[in-house]
């Protein structure tokens, strides 16, 4: 796979280096991105905000507020937590999801600058390339010690680390199937 031999040394120095954590490691990557540096889409319908964010929109007057204006819905959303500021802040659209495992919030955006030596917190947008996405998403994996779970081949606490939730988790068991047999897991396995 493409990716996984042009980052394959610092997916070896963060020990993502055997068949079963790259199949995990991908499958998540691929459900989160399609492989592809990307940032959160925010832009719901009143209807899709009730039922994706019913925490923070309660009714559809409100929901119909934001329908459709994903910086608003991001502020709204993304607003004091994860070291985000208030609502007027702008930090939950400046700290929207980005990348291909999506960093999202002041405080992953703060580690993750502080862990690389590069600024993201300044200049978030740089996750919209594929390097910097590479870097943020084995990171991301790295400080949740993830590894420890691939090698139980155990999706459902990746995913839960990953996710906040079991969001998608049909797709991402049929892609780590699809994983497994790019890295030819159980062929590795039977020689060990």
């Amino acid at each position: 796979m493409e990716l996984s031999i042009k980052y394959r040394t610092i997916l070896t120095k963060a020990g993502i280096d055997t068949p079963l954590r790259l199949a995990h490691f991908f499958a998540q990557i691929h459900h989160e991105s399609n492989l592809k540096p990307v940032q959160e889409n925010l832009n719901y319908s009143a209807q899709a905000l009730i039922r994706v964010f019913k925490r923070y929109f309660k009714s559809y007057t409100e929901a119909k507020e934001y329908a459709r204006k994903p910086e608003k819905i991001a502020n709204k959303v993304y607003a004091n937590r994860m070291k985000n500021g208030p609502e007027s802040s702008g930090d939950g659209w400046r700290f929207r999801g980005r990348g291909f495992i999506q960093i999202t919030g002041r405080y992953n955006y703060t580690e993750l600058s502080k862990d690389t030596g590069i600024d993201y917190v300044s200049s978030p947008n740089l996750l919209l390339t594929e390097a910097d996405s590479m870097v943020s998403a084995i990171w991301y994996w790295t400080r949740r010690n993830l590894n420890k779970y691939a090698d139980k081949d155990d999706i459902y606490t990746i995913t839960k680390r990953i996710n906040g939730g079991y969001n998608g988790f049909r797709h991402r068991q049929k892609l780590l199937k699809h994983y497994k047999e790019v890295f030819n897991t159980e062929q590795n396995q039977s020689e060990h």
